[in-house]
């Protein structure tokens, strides 16, 4: 792929190898996040707690063993392959992660609010859980000052059950570590009045109502069904009920037609499933954040979006920057010309 890309003919000597650098970097980056997306797809559950026991009698760490073993189901020999050590040590050593259960449990959201199942038309709310050593995704991408970006996996040594509403039997929003961490820096922001677009299983709505800095929290949610689930099983939940005001209404349509600039301090944007649905509508909602100067937009997993975002620019990119400090400034300031 790399030899394929074509590079301004101006970019010459130590400023090309460094972009050839960063092209070398897409690639892993790219090769990467595959490998471990078709494992989180085929074989989430091939970690065992047997098996770490085996595997760890070598007197590895139990998180580098588990990272070990994912590499090896993953197909990678770091012994024998240069390019597969390279995406043990860069990418899956530094993405797997133990994490303790406990610390979701004590979440207030977990502690306060219990989920009954429930279904109302297409909509449900249900539970799921992770096996113990069961391999998922935990918090949104890790991006590096190099450019190259560490997928966030989590696991478990006990079995941890969550809560989760699907349509039509595939899962729209779940309270589970990746939502729980890749909101945790968004909710520590707001304050004053903020609008949550997207409602889900209400949590960032919940954890903004605790903060005795957020006055009220407006959510906005097309589809009335979910609303109607929200309402009758959750909400009343709420310490702070009264915090909560509801809008049934498309969010762009909402963001376009009927909030002035001022109105709310932040607006949290959560409207997406993942990257893949998420860019279109991220790269929209941005546009419309560029006629707000008084309120403040938050986005759900932005660093992932991003990602996709800076990549589908990329080849564009080196085309027309001439050294390679301009590469790097053409990506970063193209990224926050699209913030604002």
């Amino acid at each position: 792929m790399k030899n394929s890309i074509e590079i301004n003919c101006g970019i010459v000597g130590a400023d090309l190898d460094r972009v050839r650098q960063l092209v070398d970097v897409r690639e892993l980056n790219n090769e990467a996040a595959w490998l471990l997306c078709d494992f989180l797809n085929d074989n989430p559950k091939a970690v065992s707690a047997d098996l770490v026991r085996e595997v760890g009698c070598d007197g590895l760490a139990e998180q580098t063993t588990v990272a070990a073993l994912v590499a090896g189901f993953c197909g990678l020999d770091a012994e024998l392959e240069r390019k597969d050590a390279l995406i043990f040590d860069f990418y899956i050593r530094r993405a797997v992660r133990k994490l303790d259960v406990d610390d979701y449990l004590n979440n207030p959201y977990y502690r306060n609010i219990k989920i009954p199942d429930a279904k109302v038309g297409d909509w449900s709310l249900e539970h799921d859980s992770y096996a113990a050593y069961e391999i998922f995704l935990c918090d949104d991408l890790m991006l590096c000052d190099d450019f190259r970006e560490i997928p966030q996996l989590g696991f478990f040594d006990r079995p941890f059950s969550f809560p989760v509403v699907k349509e039509g039997g595939r899962e729209w929003m779940a309270i589970k570590p990746s939502e729980i961490e890749s909101m945790r820096s968004p909710v520590g922001q707001v304050a004053g009045r903020v609008a949550v677009l997207g409602l889900g299983l209400g949590y960032f709505a919940y954890m903004a109502s605790l903060k005795v800095d957020v006055e009220q929290v407006t959510i906005v949610e097309r589809d009335e069904r979910v609303v109607e689930l929200f309402e009758k099983y959750i909400l009343p939940q709420f310490e702070f009920a009264r915090k909560i005001r509801l809008l049934k209404i498309d969010a762009f349509d909402f963001v376009s037609g009927g909030m002035d600039d001022g109105v709310f301090d932040y607006v949290f944007v959560d409207l997406w499933h993942d990257a893949s649905d998420g860019l279109p509508m991220y790269l929209k909602m941005k546009a419309l954040e560029a006629g707000f100067a008084k309120t403040k937009f938050l986005y759900w997993v932005e660093n992932t979006l991003l990602s996709a975002w800076r990549w589908n620019v990329f080849e564009d990119v080196l085309k027309n920057a001439t050294c390679y400090d301009d590469v790097v400034r053409m990506l970063k300031s193209g990224v926050c010309a699209c913030k604002r």
